[in-house]
């Protein structure tokens, strides 16, 4: 069974504005060492996935439609 995929919106990139785009919606990796320390994994703008300061972040719940979209454009 595959795993829902989860998304965020960016909400803060002080530090990170090359990297993060404000009101962009990111998708989440799962890394549990990560939120041990407060920080989430997302594929960021250098298409790479790194780890970045959690409350940056507001998760989002996508209707399916889009989440396909979304999944098609990042393909």
């Amino acid at each position: 069974m595959k795993s829902e995929a989860q998304y965020v919106i960016c909400v803060g990139n002080k530090g990170y504005a090359a990297s993060l785009e404000l009101r962009k919606i990111y998708q989440v990796l799962s890394d549990k060492a990560g939120l041990k320390h407060h920080q989430i994994r997302v594929i960021d703008e250098s298409g790479e996935d790194y780890l970045y300061p959690e409350d940056y972040f507001v998760p989002v719940r996508l209707p399916q439609a889009v989440e396909r979209a979304v999944r098609r454009a990042t393909a």
